[in-house]
């Protein structure tokens, strides 16, 4: 069974999810960036700690300096297995919609770590073989 971490990477959090079974994502805490060396060490860690085998990572198709900016921070990553980029355009805006009322306190990386979390789900719906 193919282990999986999503990552959404922002300037000032990169959010995570993660899934052990594909069948249950779990929202993990978020990673606060104080530079990029620091963050890419702390994707590592997670991606041994969890025995990761893909990592999927959100880029913003309407966003070209992000994509590059988000290809260039994984390309610091030490990892061996599967990376899979998929689109996360509106990701957020949707979870923020979806959290109205119920976060009150964006900064902390918990939107981040749901949108990670919804780039899982597209992830594993658009590769579930019917």
């Amino acid at each position: 069974m193919e282990k999986i971490i999503a990552i959404d990477v922002g300037l000032k959090r990169i959010g995570v999810a993660f899934t052990p079974n594909k069948s249950v994502v779990v929202p993990l805490p978020a990673i606060i960036r104080k530079n990029r060396n620091q963050a890419a060490r702390e994707v590592e860690n997670l991606l041994n700690e969890y025995k990761a085998d893909i990592l999927v990572v959100g880029l913003p198709m309407t966003n070209e300096e992000m994509q590059r900016r988000i290809k260039h921070f994984v390309s610091l990553l030490n990892f061996d297995g599967k990376i899979e980029f998929v689109d996360e355009s509106y990701t957020s805006a949707v979870v923020e919609e979806e959290m109205k009322g119920k976060i009150k306190y964006k900064r902390d990386g918990r939107v981040d770590s749901l949108v990670a979390k919804m780039l899982l789900e597209r992830f594993l719906t658009s590769h579930k073989k019917n």
